[in-house]
C-alpha cells in the first residue's frame, strides 16, 4: 500500500522559511512533486524532481526561493522554502507518479497524494 505523509507545515512570518517533508512508502516512483491549494484557488504546481535523475523543475512563482530535494535511502522528499510571502500560504501535497504521458506540472501526471500540509505566512 503506497502512502504519502507530509510534515513541516505551519505558522510563519514573512521572509521566513520552512521545509517540508514527505515520506514515501509502499513503492518507487519516477517522479515526486510538491503542489500547492489556496482556499477558493485551484491545485497549483511548485516543483518536481526525477527520483533517480535528480532533475528539477520549479513553478515560476517559486523559482529562486524554493529547493525540491529528495534523500533515496530514507525515501523522503522535501521542499526548503525561503524567503515566504504571504502569497505562499496554502496546504501543500506531496504527489508521486509511476510514469504518465501528462507534463509534470500537471497534476494529472501524478498517481498518488499525500493528505496536504497546511503552510500560513502572516504579513
Amino acid at each position: 500500500q503506497v502512502q504519502l505523509v507530509e510534515s513541516g507545515g505551519g505558522l510563519v512570518q514573512a521572509g521566513g522559511s520552512l521545509r517540508l517533508s514527505c515520506v514515501a512508502s509502499g513503492r518507487t516512483f519516477i517522479v515526486m512533486g510538491w503542489f500547492r491549494q489556496a482556499p477558493g484557488k485551484e491545485r497549483e504546481f511548485v516543483a518536481r524532481v526525477g527520483w533517480n535523475s535528480g532533475f528539477t523543475y520549479y513553478a515560476d512563482s517559486v523559482k529562486g526561493r524554493f529547493t525540491i530535494d529528495r534523500d533515496n535511502d530514507k525515501n523522503t522528499l522535501y521542499l526548503q522554502m525561503n524567503s515566504l510571502k504571504p502569497e505562499d500560504t496554502a496546504v501543500y501535497y506531496c504527489a508521486a507518479s509511476s510514469g504518465s504521458s501528462y507534463h509534470d506540472s500537471d497534476a494529472r501526471a501524478y498517481n498518488y497524494w499525500g493528505q496536504g500540509t497546511q503552510v500560513t505566512v502572516s504579513s
